[in-house]
């Protein structure tokens, strides 16, 4: 069996941010959104129902500790979840903070506008606020 790997696009497109018990967390590099991916470290894995229950269990403690970081650090108005696969297979979920006055409101963000990549100082700003938010117990809402 192929051990783990991310996929390339991932790569390209993302920052690694923190590893939760089953994903690797990555912050998507378009400044324009609070936009975290997380990828389950399983070989082979394309769809959720890939997963074994345990294994969607995790993701859905995993899902939550992104989303309740976004939410405590960014205050977005919406959290958006998805996972869609259509141009990377390998499975990979979205968490994206929203607002009604963002760029691409209130359609999805996909293809709304270019990426606009995080200037360096963000980026180092931002990973670590993610990376302190992600790796402390999750804050009440």
């Amino acid at each position: 069996m192929t051990p783990w790997q991310l996929h390339p696009q991932l790569a390209n497109d993302t920052v690694p941010v923190v590893e939760l018990p089953l994903c690797e967390v990555r912050l998507m590099d378009d400044a324009n959104h609070p936009w975290l991916v997380l990828v389950p470290k399983l070989a082979g894995a394309v769809e959720i129902i890939d997963l074994s229950p345990a294994q969607r269990t995790a993701l859905s403690t995993d899902i939550d500790a992104a989303a309740r970081a976004l939410k405590t650090l960014f205050k977005p108005h919406k959290l958006n979840v998805a996972a869609l696969g259509n141009q990377v297979p390998q499975l990979h979920v979205h968490v994206i903070a929203r607002y009604t006055d963002d760029i691409a409101w209130p359609r999805p963000v996909w293809g709304a506008a270019n990426a606009r990549p995080y200037a360096p100082e963000q980026l180092i700003e931002r990973v670590s606020a993610l990376r302190a938010a992600l790796q402390s117990p999750p804050a009440p809402l």
